[in-house]
């Protein structure tokens, strides 16, 4: 049974996001959040497997409320929810630790793909923002793309994992290596593929097919 943290300020909205989830035999929200301060109050008492976040909420963003998650020891799986179609929200999402952007428009039919791929520790996003991958890479300079392809196959490992929301401790125990290590190699990344950060990162390896988009 995954356990579900649901966050949105709209309570009708809520209620239909619910429905949609609980169709499924294994999905079970267990704490609804109106704003990301009380998301945040919510996930602290229930440890949610998955928190879904609506991206604009007062008083704490979702995009906010990603962040400070991806600060728990139990770090929950992060999908956004928003109305915005627009890439740059998919992005912020991204660099805020989320495995996923689901527009709500089309939330009856993508959500579950979503909450599936995010499960899994795959990326979802909607078709727009694919597009938009897409676009960027096909503007990159040979020079560009020569230098992406300069990258270990270590060093492609930790691309995947920094992208698909891995801290540096994880990392470290999965590979079995130190934290200090895991730095330096992104660190020598980043240097590498002349990038400034793990959004950059997680294009990157979306890009280069390291992660599912």
């Amino acid at each position: 049974m995954i356990s579900i943290l649901l966050a949105d300020d709209h309570q009708l909205v809520r209620q239909g996001i619910r429905l949609v989830l609980e169709r499924e035999p294994d999905l079970r929200v267990v704490a609804e959040a109106a704003d990301g301060m009380d998301a945040l109050a919510q996930a602290d008492v229930h440890r949610p497997d998955l928190a879904i976040l609506d991206v604009t909420m007062p008083r704490l963003s979702g995009l906010q409320a990603a962040r400070e998650l991806a600060r728990r020891d139990y770090r929950p799986v992060v999908v956004m929810l928003s109305m915005h179609d627009d890439e740059q929200f998919f992005f912020e999402a991204l660099n805020a630790g989320a495995n996923g952007y689901v527009l709500k428009s089309a939330a009856d039919t993508d959500l579950i793909t979503a909450v599936r791929s995010a499960m899994t520790g795959d990326t979802y996003m909607y078709p727009a923002a694919s597009r938009a991958l897409i676009t960027d890479y096909l503007t990159l300079t040979p020079a560009e793309r020569e230098r992406q392809g300069r990258l270990s196959a270590r060093e492609l490992e930790i691309v995947q994992l920094i992208a698909a929301g891995n801290s540096a401790r994880q990392i470290a125990e999965r590979l079995v290596i130190s934290e200090k290590t895991v730095d330096r190699h992104r660190t020598n990344i980043l240097e590498k593929l002349h990038l400034k950060d793990r959004l950059d990162l997680a294009r990157y390896a979306i890009r280069r097919g390291l992660i599912d988009a």
